[in-house]
C-alpha cells in the first residue's frame, strides 16, 4: 500500500504538467497566432500619409488658398489693425435702434391724434349708414355677379415690402370678428370717423418708408388695418381673430396686475356652470401678460390652491404659467358646500389693498344682489354670465373700467410688446419677417360731456419687424462667431440667433407654444449664476465674459469660445441689447485702403456676389430701389447712378480691398477650369471663397447640369452662405483652425435622406493677416469635392499589393481596407462618417455603427464627450385619455357614451339657443359663437415644450495616433486610429469579425430632463428677475363725480381704483351655497383687518 502511494502520485502530477503543458502551448500559439494577425499600425500610418497628402495637394491646388494668402500677405502693409471697443460699439448701435423706434412711436402718435380728433366731430347716431370696406368680403359677388354687401371693389397689388402680399397701400380696410355683427351701430359710426386715418396711415408710410402694418383696434370690436388686405376665415369659416384680445391692445389699454382667483367649485356648480366658469377663467387668464402676476384658489368647504407649488404668492402670467392654470382648472371637480369666506380671507393674505371683481354664472339671479354689493363695495365690476356666448364680450368690460383712470388724466402710455409671431406672414410662408414687436399706444375720447367717463375708444399700433433691428448691428463687425441678440424687461429673448420659434411636426412647420417667452438664461445657458441676465433686466451698461460651448450645425458639432458680453439699455424702451464678440480674432478687424476705380472693377464680376441679408446699402425705402440686389445697389452707388442711395461707407470699403485682393484666385480658378479634361479624375467641382464683408467668389470647375450638390452657396442652404444670423458654417470652422489647416464637412443623414446620400466633401481653411504681432481673419477659402472620386482614392491608398515587402511589418502583410477582415473608416473630428465600406453609413456618427470602437475611444480620451442642454426642445407629449381597455370592460360602453354625448350636446343646445333670436340676425352670430367656443375640445399637441440633454463629441486633437484591443466576450477587436495632417480627419481600421454587440450604440440622442416633483415644484416656484414698468394708473379724483345714471347707461357699476393696482376675482354662483348671505357677512368680522375694512366699508355714490 506505501509502494502504491508515490506511484500514483507520480502518475498523477505527470498527467497535471501535461495537461498545463497543452494549454500553455495553446495559448502561446493563439498570442502568436493574434501577433501575426494583428493589424500593423506602421501600414496605417502610411495610408494616412498617403491619402493625406493626397487629397492635400487636391484641396490646396484647387482653391487656391496658398495663392489667396499670399496675396494677403502681400498687402499686409497697407493694412490697419483696431481692437474693437465692445462697449463703444454696443452703446453705438443702441443708440440706432433708439433711433428707429423713435420714428415708430411718431408715427404711433400721429395715429392717436388724429383719430381722437375724428371722434371729437364725429356725432354717434343710432340709425348710421355707412359702406365699408370688409376686409373679408372685399372683391366677393355674388350668384349674379354684383359685390356683396361690404363687399365692394378693392384693388390690392403684390408688393416686396410686405413680403408679397397682395395689398392695397392706398387705403385701410376693416376686419370684425364673427361674434360681432358687421352692421351694428357703434361699428358703422367707428369704421366712419376712423376713415380718417387713411391719410395718416399713407403719410406716415411715406416718411419712413420702413413702416410695415400700421392698425386701429377698437374698443367696439373692428381692427383697421394698413394697407388693406384680404383677410381669410379659418379652417371652419371663422374669423376668430379679435383685436382686443392681443397683448399689444391690452397691454397699451390697462396697467400691471396683481390678481388672484377665487373659483366656486362647490356641488351647485356641476355641469353647464361649471363649464361656463372655466371659460370664463381661462378668458380672464387669455387677457394676462408678461407684466402681470396671477394665482387660482379654488373652494367649496375647503379651499386649496390649484397648483400647490404656488400656495401663498402671485407667479407671472407668462404664457407657460397661463397654460398651466388652465389645463389644473379644467381638471377641477364639483363637490362640497361653497364657503367664500376662508377664501377671502388667504386672498387677503397674498394682496393688501384690493378691487374686487365678481362673476355670477348661470341664468338664476336670486342672489344678484349680494354679489353686486361685494363689488360695488370694493371698488369692483360686478357681472352676470349666463351663457357661453356671454363670456368673452363680460370679461373684456373689465379693460374699460380698469382704463378710466388712464383716460380720465389722457396719460398715453407708450408699450411696447414681447416678440410675437406674425400669424398672416406665417401662413404665407414668408419667415423672414415672422417674429415682430409692437409699439402701440391707447385712444381715448377727447368729448367734453364724457371726458370724466373715460371712454377707451381703442389702440392704435404699428408693427417692427425684429430683423430691422438687428439690421442696425452689422454683422461685419463682429467677426466669424459674434452676434447681438435683444431681450425685453421680463429677461426673455426678444432677438437672438439662436432663438427658434419654430418645431417640424410631421411635414408641417409650427411655432412653439412658448417661442415669445424663452428666458435668457435659456438660450445663454452656461450663465449659471445668470450675471448677465440680471444686469440686462436692470437695464444695465457693461461687460461680461465667459467661456462658453456653442452648439453648431444643428447641435451636431461644438465649438469652445471664450465669449465677451457687452451690453446696454435702449432709453425709452423696455429692451436691452447685447452684442456678443469671440475672444482673440473675433474682437480684430482689419482695415484696408483702396480707390473706388480700382475696386469697381473687379466687384463688377460674374462670379462675385454679395450677401443680399447684409446691409451694404439700404434698399428698402424707394420702391424703385426694392428689386435691387445689394450688389447691383452697390454698383449703382459708386458709379454714380444711384447717388441718393443710403450705404456704409466703411463696408463697402471693405468690400473694394477684398474684391481687388481676391480678384487674381477668379483668374487662376479659370485658368484651371479651362486645363480640365471631362475625365478628370480628382473630384472637385466647385472652388469658393468669403471674405469677413460677405464677399463671396465661386468657381464651378463640371457643369451645372453635372454638379453634385445645386443648392451650396443660394439661399436653399442657408448654412453655406453669410446670414443676418451668421457666417457660413464652412467659414466658422475653419476659423478654429489654423491656416493651411483644411476642415472637412459632410451633410448629415436626417439632411440628406437614405434615398439621396450626400455627394459632396466640403473643405475649407482661414486666410488671416497679422500686423504688429495681431491677427486678424481674412477670408476662407475652399472646395467641394465629388464623394465618389474621394471614396475611390481612398481605397487605392489602403491597399497593400501582393508583392510589398513584409519583412519590416509586425502584423498581417499584405492588408488591404477592402478586405473582408478589415472596416476601414474615414471619420472627422467629430466623430461622422465620411467614407466606410458601406454607403449607407455616410453621414452617420461612428458610436451608431460601432459602439464598441467609440466607447473605447472614449475610455482612451482620443475622443470627448461634451454634454449640451437644450431649453427650447419639443417633446412628445403625453396626451390625456381614457383608458383605450375601457370599451372592452363593458360591451354597453360604446352606446351608453354615444348616448351621454348627445344628450348632453342637445341639453345644451336647448339651454343655450334662444328660439326667439331667431328673427334678428345678431342673434344667429351669437348662436354660432356659443357652438364655436362651447363645444370645441381643447387640442392636445403631440409635441410639447420640454428641456434635453444631447451629447456631442470631439476629438483631442493632441493626440495624434492610438490603437488598442476591445474585450468582447469570446474574441478581441483590434483598432488602429491616425490622424490625417493639415486636416480634421482620422482614419480608423478596426478588425471585421469580432462580434461585439454587447456593446450598446453610442448614440447622439437628446434625453428629456425630468425632475422629481420637489425640484420640479422649486422651479416653478422661483421667481426670476423682472422689471415691471414704471407707470401704473390706479385712481383719478373725477372718478368718484361720475352719475350712477352715467353708470346705468353704461352698463356697468364701478369705483375707484386701489392705489397699488392689485386685484382680486371671485367667480360666484347661482344658489345659496355661492353667494354671501346675511349669515355670512358676519362672519367676515374674523377677516383681517385690511380684509375686513375692504369688505364692509361701502363707496356709494
Amino acid at each position: 500500500m506505501e509502494n502504491r502511494m508515490p506511484q500514483w502520485c507520480f502518475k498523477n502530477s505527470l498527467r497535471l504538467f501535461f495537461i498545463l503543458w497543452i494549454i500553455c502551448f495553446n495559448r502561446c500559439l493563439l498570442y502568436l497566432v493574434k501577433a501575426q494577425n494583428r493589424i500593423p499600425t506602421e501600414t496605417v500610418q502610411v495610408w494616412a500619409l498617403e491619402f493625406g497628402g493626397e487629397l492635400n495637394s487636391i484641396v490646396e491646388k484647387y482653391s487656391g488658398s496658398l495663392l489667396l494668402q499670399k496675396k494677403y500677405k502681400d498687402v499686409e502693409p497697407f493694412i490697419r489693425i483696431e481692437e474693437v471697443d465692445g462697449v463703444e460699439l454696443v452703446m453705438q448701435f443702441g443708440e440706432k435702434m433708439k433711433e428707429m423706434l423713435r420714428r415708430k412711436v411718431e408715427a404711433v402718435k400721429r395715429l392717436v391724434d388724429a383719430a381722437e380728433e375724428a371722434d371729437l366731430y364725429h356725432k354717434y347716431d343710432m340709425n348710421f349708414e355707412f359702406d365699408y370696406y370688409n376686409s373679408v368680403l372685399i372683391n366677393e359677388r355674388d350668384k349674379n355677379g354684383n359685390y356683396v354687401e361690404l363687399g365692394n371693389e378693392f384693388i390690392l397689388e403684390v408688393n416686396e415690402h410686405f413680403n408679397n402680399l397682395p395689398v392695397n397701400t392706398s387705403l385701410s380696410n376693416i376686419q370684425v370678428p364673427t361674434n360681432v355683427y358687421n352692421k351694428d351701430p357703434d361699428i358703422l359710426n367707428g369704421a366712419y370717423w376712423s376713415e380718417a386715418l387713411n391719410t395718416i396711415f399713407s403719410d406716415n408710410f411715406g416718411q419712413d418708408p420702413t413702416l410695415t402694418w400700421q392698425y386701429f383696434g377698437s374698443s367696439t370690436g373692428f381692427f383697421r388695418l394698413y394697407p388693406g388686405i384680404k383677410w381669410m376665415p379659418d379652417e371652419n369659416g371663422v374669423i376668430s381673430f379679435d383685436c382686443r384680445n392681443r397683448g399689444w391692445y391690452i397691454q397699451a389699454a390697462t396697467s400691471p396686475k396683481d390678481i388672484i382667483i377665487l373659483f366656486d367649485i362647490s356641488g351647485s356648480m356641476k355641469g353647464l356652470r361649471m363649464t361656463i366658469a372655466k371659460h370664463t377663467i381661462n378668458t380672464i387668464l387669455d387677457t394676462l401678460g408678461e407684466n402681470d402676476f396671477v394665482n387660482i384658489i379654488a373652494y367649496s368647504d375647503y379651499i386649496h390652491y390649484v397648483e400647490p407649488c404656488f400656495e401663498g404668492t402671485l407667479v407671472q402670467a407668462d404664457r407657460d404659467n397661463r397654460e398651466h392654470f388652465k389645463l389644473l382648472v379644467d381638471k377641477l371637480n364639483a363637490k362640497g358646500t361653497g364657503v367664500v369666506t376662508k377664501a377671502l380671507i388667504e386672498a387677503f393674505i397674498i394682496l393688501n389693498k384690493v378691487r374686487v371683481f365678481t362673476y355670477l354664472i348661470g341664468r338664476e339671479v336670486t342672489f344678484a344682489e349680494y354679489v353686486k354689493w361685494i363689488a360695488c363695495n370694493n371698488k369692483g365690476y360686478y357681472t352676470h354670465i349666463s351663457t357661453l356666448a356671454d363670456v368673452q364680450e363680460n370679461v373684456m368690460e373689465y379693460l374699460h373700467v380698469l382704463s378710466r383712470p388712464m383716460v380720465i388724466n389722457h396719460d398715453h402710455d407708450i408699450i411696447w410688446t414681447e416678440a410675437y409671431m406674425d400669424s398672416a406672414l406665417f401662413q404665407s410662408a414668408a419667415h423672414s419677417l415672422l417674429l415682430m414687436t409692437t409699439v402701440a399706444m391707447p385712444v381715448f375720447s377727447r368729448k367734453n360731456e364724457t371726458r370724466a367717463h373715460g371712454i377707451l375708444l381703442g389702440v392704435v399700433g404699428t408693427d417692427v419687424p425684429l430683423k430691422e433691428l438687428l439690421k442696425l448691428a452689422p454683422r461685419y463687425k463682429l467677426g466669424a462667431h459674434g452676434y447681438a441678440f435683444l431681450n425685453t424687461n421680463n429677461g426673455y429673448i426678444l432677438a437672438h440667433p439662436d432663438l427658434r420659434p419654430l418645431y417640424k411636426d410631421g411635414k408641417k412647420t409650427k411655432p412653439k407654444p412658448n417661442y415669445n417667452s424663452v428666458d435668457i438664461s435659456e438660450v445663454e445657458w452656461e450663465d449659471t449664476y445668470e450675471v448677465l441676465r440680471t444686469a440686462m433686466v436692470n437695464g444695465e451698461t457693461g461687460s461680461f465674459s465667459m467661456n462658453v460651448k456653442v452648439p453648431i450645425d444643428d447641435g451636431k458639432r461644438v465649438l469652445f469660445l471664450t465669449n465677451d458680453y457687452f451690453y446696454t439699455h435702449i432709453d425709452d424702451t423696455p429692451f436691452s441689447l447685447c452684442i456678443v464678440l469671440t475672444r482673440g480674432h473675433g474682437e480684430s478687424l482689419f482695415i484696408g485702403n483702396i480707390s473706388v476705380e480700382e475696386g469697381l472693377h473687379d466687384i463688377d464680376q460674374p462670379d462675385l456676389t454679395l450677401s443680399n441679408e447684409w446691409i451694404y446699402c439700404v434698399t428698402d425705402i424707394d420702391p424703385d430701389h426694392r428689386k435691387l440686389s445689394q450688389k447691383e445697389a452697390v454698383i449703382r452707388y459708386l458709379t454714380g447712378q444711384e447717388p441718393d442711395l443710403e450705404c456704409d461707407e466703411e463696408l463697402l470699403q471693405e468690400v473694394l480691398f477684398d474684391a481687388v485682393v481676391t480678384a487674381p484666385v477668379e483668374a487662376y480658378w479659370t485658368a484651371i477650369a479651362m486645363n480640365i479634361s471631362e475625365n478628370n479624375k480628382d473630384g472637385v467641382e466647385m472652388a469658393f471663397l468669403g471674405t469677413r464683408a460677405g464677399l463671396m467668389r465661386s468657381c464651378p470647375f463640371v457643369g451645372k447640369e453635372k454638379s453634385s450638390n445645386k443648392k451650396f452657396f443660394t439661399t436653399q442652404d442657408r448654412h453655406s452662405i453669410f446670414t443676418m444670423d451668421h457666417f457660413p458654417l464652412w467659414y466658422r470652422r475653419a476659423a478654429e483652425h489654423p491656416p493651411g489647416h483644411f476642415v472637412y464637412n459632410i451633410a448629415f443623414e436626417e439632411d440628406i435622406g437614405k434615398k439621396n446620400r450626400s455627394k459632396m466633401v466640403t473643405a475649407s481653411t482661414v486666410v488671416s493677416v497679422t500686423v504688429s504681432k495681431r491677427m486678424a481673419i481674412a477670408a476662407a477659402v475652399g472646395v467641394q469635392i465629388n464623394l465618389r472620386l474621394m471614396r475611390q482614392k481612398f481605397w487605392m491608398a489602403t491597399r497593400q499589393s501582393n508583392d510589398t515587402d513584409c519583412s519590416n511589418i509586425e502584423g498581417t502583410c499584405p492588408i488591404s481596407c477592402d478586405n473582408d477582415a478589415l472596416n476601414c473608416f474615414l471619420i472627422d473630428n467629430n466623430g461622422f462618417i465620411l467614407i466606410s465600406k458601406n454607403e449607407e453609413e455616410t453621414g452617420k456618427f461612428l458610436g451608431e455603427v460601432d459602439g464598441s470602437v467609440m466607447t473605447q475611444l472614449l475610455n482612451m480620451g482620443l475622443f470627448t464627450e461634451v454634454k449640451l442642454y437644450d431649453y427650447q426642445a419639443m417633446c412628445k407629449g403625453a396626451t390625456n385619455h381614457h383608458s383605450g381597455s375601457q370599451p372592452m370592460l363593458s360591451p354597453f360602453y360604446v352606446i351608453l357614451a354615444a348616448l351621454k354625448w348627445f344628450l348632453n350636446n342637445l341639453f345644451i343646445f336647448f339651454i343655450e339657443f334662444n328660439l326667439c333670436d331667431l328673427w334678428n340676425r345678431e342673434g344667429l352670430v351669437n348662436a354660432k359663437t356659443v357652438f364655436h367656443f362651447g363645444h370645441k375640445h381643447r387640442k392636445v399637441e403631440a409635441f410639447q415644450p420640454c428641456n434635453t440633454e444631447y451629447p456631442a463629441f470631439v476629438h483631442d486633437d493632441t493626440i495624434k495616433e492610438a490603437n488598442g484591443f476591445v474585450e468582447c466576450g469570446d474574441c478581441q477587436k483590434m483598432f488602429v486610429v491616425q490622424s490625417i495632417e493639415n486636416s480634421n480627419l482620422l482614419l480608423l481600421v478596426t478588425e471585421a469579425y469580432c462580434d461585439c454587440s454587447v456593446f450598446p450604440p453610442v448614440t447622439l440622442e437628446p434625453k428629456e430632463v425630468k425632475y422629481n416633483a420637489s425640484v420640479k415644484c422649486e422651479r416653478m416656484r422661483t421667481q426670476k428677475l423682472r422689471r415691471r414698468p414704471n407707470t401704473c394708473h390706479a385712481f383719478h379724483p373725477e372718478v368718484r363725480k361720475m352719475q350712477r345714471s352715467v353708470e346705468e347707461h353704461l352698463g356697468f357699476l364701478w369705483l375707484e381704483c386701489c392705489l397699488h393696482l392689485m386685484w382680486a376675482w371671485l367667480l360666484f354662483y347661482n344658489d345659496e351655497a355661492a353667494v354671501l348671505t346675511n349669515m355670512q357677512r358676519t362672519n367676515l368680522e374674523a377677516l383681517p383687518t385690511d380684509a375686513h375694512k375692504a369688505i364692509n366699508q361701502a363707496y356709494f355714490y
